[in-house]
């Protein structure tokens, strides 16, 4: 079985093949895995995968044998540069740690074809897969390659965030920003607070579509992750070189919480106590109240979740906080008074400050959507280290990189996954802008605005999933697919400016990754539009016409 996979997905920087002339045959029983000092674990990883979709059994053999595949550090490459090698009879895998060695497996198993994405081997390839002689020489544009998925909205069980860890690492993403919390549902077991989940976790009905819709599913919707659930996620993930960000809403996005525990809220506002989890979507009055028994409280949780996530970076949410609850609050405006604060935009820059010092006082890094930014009382700037996501646009994050902090990348117009995909009336639930794949292949994540010492403090972007309007894994999948393949590759490949990248290519690449998909099971949105299953008739959305504006 020959295979010349063209059509690499995210492409590389260098790629040099003769086709004419074969390189090294992966052979069932006799190709052996090498694996160098530092490459164990990518070796027992390859092992799993391309054993379980070939059938090989890829036993131990000597670094640079003969129909061998060898695996080793190389401290010249960059960190998540790899080169793959076929030739001579075998296949080499040089990078710069282990997470580049890993990368290029990843190459390696597009170059053996689309059946080198399943579980299980469909035949006996006697004659194994011969591939051509090739060096490839990769590496990443952006340290920060992200997805973020909402399970707050619609819970994704365990298996459905495991297949889209392997996605991410299919694509050669490297961050899997987990939102867990929000107005809808709390999805993280907090020992302490056992309510989060016993109440917060499940809601008694969910709004179908936009929140104008009079639709109305009345089934209860929830679901949670334990903890071991979240040590056996991080751990595959970490295999895989990704990194978990946790997100805990704060102080906005907080109804499941105040729901579960009434005390949080804003007592001498509102009765709490009737609260639930919200059923509907949109931006919530009910946020958290400024008491220090809500900060001790949220300490508590965030003790537990540091010990879930060993990452850098924590999540603390921070956007869409209405204050008319703060305003009238008695209790709200002493704390504004106390504390010397002009208004309540400084009350919420005082929330999220306190949470950055507590998270840097414990070596980690807070992370926040782009209203992190405002309200910020003189000499009251965020704490150093701290970094912003920015999603309204790319204003924020133009903003943050000035003030000195790191910026994501991930402005609602151009990456927003719940944004429907074309025009027309055959697009499920039509959310926001029309966001073609096109328009996500051209995305840049570095503004003009941003040069120098400025545009390198730009990590790097992430698309962002909310799931209001996907009630299940297929929605997502319709929602991300193809248009995540666009995105990697953007995030990773050195690609022209935005007007030269040469889509049309791109297009033709794709023809070979939809194929690599199917075999993984991802129900993607064809490129002919969605078949009669995947639309929603009846269910209203919020399209909005027009190109989007760059703000």
């Amino acid at each position: 079985m020959t295979h010349d996979a063209a059509g690499l997905i995210p492409a590389p920087r260098h790629d040099q093949s003769r086709p004419g002339r074969a390189g090294a045959r992966i052979h069932p029983r006799r190709t052996a895995l090498a694996a160098g000092p530092g490459t164990e674990g990518v070796a027992r990883l390859l092992r799993t995968t391309l054993g379980q979709a070939l059938g090989l059994s890829l036993p131990d053999g000597a670094p640079g044998g003969d129909d061998t595949i060898s695996l080793r550090i190389d401290s010249a490459l960059e960190p998540e540069g790899y080169r793959l090698t076929v030739a001579d009879g075998r296949v080499e895998i040089a990078g710069g740690t282990a997470a580049g060695v890993h990368w290029g497996t990843q190459t390696l198993r597009q170059l053996l074809g689309p059946d080198a994405f399943r579980r299980a081997p469909l035949r006996v390839a006697e004659a194994g897969w011969e591939l051509a002689e090739r060096t490839v020489e990769d590496a990443p544009r952006f340290a920060w390659r992200g997805l973020m998925l909402d399970v707050a909205r619609h819970f994704m069980p365990k298996d459905g965030v495991l297949a889209y860890l392997d996605l991410l690492a299919a694509h050669k993403l490297n961050v899997f920003h987990f939102h867990l919390t929000d107005d809808q549902g709390w999805r993280v077991e907090i020992r302490r607070y056992p309510k989060l989940t016993e109440v917060g976790a499940w809601r008694e009905r969910t709004k179908l579509g936009h929140r104008a819709s009079p639709l109305w599913d009345e089934r209860p919707h929830g679901g949670h992750y334990t903890q071991d659930d979240i040590r056996e996620i991080v751990a595959y993930a970490a295999e895989r070189h990704i990194t978990v960000v946790p997100e805990i809403d704060i102080p906005g996005h907080s109804q499941a919480a105040i729901a579960a525990y009434p005390e949080l809220g804003n007592t001498d506002v509102i009765d709490t106590a009737s609260l639930g989890v919200w059923t509907t979507w949109g931006i919530n009055p009910n946020v958290l109240a400024p008491t220090d028994n809500t900060l001790r409280f949220y300490e508590h949780v965030l003790e537990e979740v540091l010990e879930l996530f060993p990452g850098d970076f924590v999540h603390i949410g921070g956007d869409e906080c209405p204050k008319d609850q703060w305003k009238a609050s008695p209790a709200a405006q002493e704390r504004i008074r106390a504390l010397g604060l002009a208004d309540e935009d400084e009350l919420q820059s005082w929330f999220i400050r306190h949470f950055g010092h507590w998270l840097a006082e414990r070596g980690r890094r807070l992370i926040g959507w782009d209203e992190i930014l405002e309200g910020g009382a003189p000499g009251a700037p965020l704490p150093e280290g701290a970094a912003v996501s920015s999603w309204r646009g790319y204003a924020g994050g133009i903003a943050a990189a000035r003030a000195g902090h790191d910026v994501v990348m991930c402005p609602e117009q151009q990456v927003y996954f719940d944004h429907r995909q074309a025009p027309g009336e055959d697009e499920p639930v039509p959310i926001g802008y029309v966001r073609t794949l096109e328009d996500v292949y051209r995305f840049e994540p570095v503004p003009p605005e941003l040069t120098g010492a400025d545009a390198d403090r730009v990590l790097g972007a992430q698309a962002n999933v909310w799931t209001e309007v996907m009630e299940d894994r297929r929605r997502v999948d319709y929602q991300a697919f193809p248009r995540l393949a666009a995105f990697a590759e953007v995030v990773w490949s050195a690609l022209p400016p935005s007007p030269e990248r040469d889509f049309e290519a791109f297009q033709g690449r794709m023809e070979a990754h939809y194929a690599r998909l199917d075999a993984i099971g991802v129900s993607y949105r064809p490129p002919a539009g969605p078949l009669p299953w995947q639309r929603r008739p009846g269910l209203l959305g919020r399209p909005r016409e027009g190109a989007p504006p760059i703000v």
